[in-house]
């Protein structure tokens, strides 16, 4: 892990946090999600579930209704509500992932949590949703890249299957960015499920990108933070050049907590 301390120091680093970041601060899972979908186009939940994934019925919704509008109201609504806020800015580890020195946050998450948390804690950021944002761009700021979309922007999210396929298709501006990004850059996953097609398409997408390019052999090290081992994953992995930090704690909250503590206790 020393690697990912160099590039931490030297401001060569990038985080990507997935939903299972938003999950430790009581994000709905994607059945309470699913089961929004159900009522509003007259199904059991249940029965509903078994017709597909989240993707193929948050399709389905919008083929009914022309768009995601009042369901993209609701999960912001119901995302944002209450004392979410000032339970964002009493995590820990929002505010630990904010506190470390990446030079950019790709999140797939359409919550503002990560905005929140860099207001609570007084670190300056421009959020990055579609090609207009990148002429704001700041290097002296934290750049919080909405890899999936942001409820501030209809057009940008990505949730149903036809979202998905156009997003990683990797031609958008916002890829552009990525491939430019990480080259020569060490990434750290966190909060990522490895039964995540998407991401894995992703891992497989970056890794491409480096085959192709004459300076394959000077890729730095990537690192993806596991709950738990799994062999056959981790060996998958391994061959994309993303190296796997397992938890040594039950329990995504606290492992990640403890791994984050650590890197901030080792940067000092």
């Amino acid at each position: 892990m020393q690697s990912l301390l160099d590039a931490l120091r030297n401001r060569d680093a990038i985080l990507f946090v997935g939903a299972g970041v938003s999950m430790n601060v009581g994000l709905p899972s994607w059945s309470k999600l699913v089961g929004e979908i159900a009522s509003r186009v007259g199904y059991d939940p249940d029965i509903f579930s078994q017709l597909g994934d989240h993707l193929t019925l948050a399709e389905y919704y919008s083929l009914l209704h022309g768009s995601l509008g009042k369901l993209r109201s609701w999960m912001d609504t119901e995302w944002h509500n209450g004392d979410k806020r000032k339970e964002v800015e009493n995590s820990e580890i929002h505010k630990m992932l904010v506190g470390l020195p990446f030079s950019a946050i790709y999140t797939t998450n359409y919550d503002r949590y990560l905005e929140w948390a860099c207001e609570s804690s007084g670190r300056e950021y421009i959020k990055i949703t579609n090609v207009g944002d990148l002429v704001h761009v700041d290097d002296k700021k934290l750049q919080i890249i909405k890899f999936h979309g942001d409820f501030d922007d209809d057009q940008s999210i990505v949730l149903t299957e036809s979202g998905y396929f156009e997003r990683l298709s990797f031609e958008s501006p916002l890829d552009i960015k990525l491939r430019a990004d990480v080259l020569g850059k060490t990434i750290l996953f966190v909060g990522y499920s490895l039964s995540d097609i998407n991401m894995r398409l992703l891992f497989y997408k970056l890794h491409k990108l480096w085959q192709s390019s004459p300076y394959a052999n000077a890729r730095p090290t990537s690192y993806i933070f596991l709950t738990r081992p799994n062999p056959v994953q981790e060996a998958v992995l391994k061959s994309r050049g993303i190296e796997p930090i397992i938890s040594p704690l039950d329990g995504h909250k606290e492992g990640l907590s403890t791994f984050l503590d650590d890197l901030h206790a080792r940067l000092k």
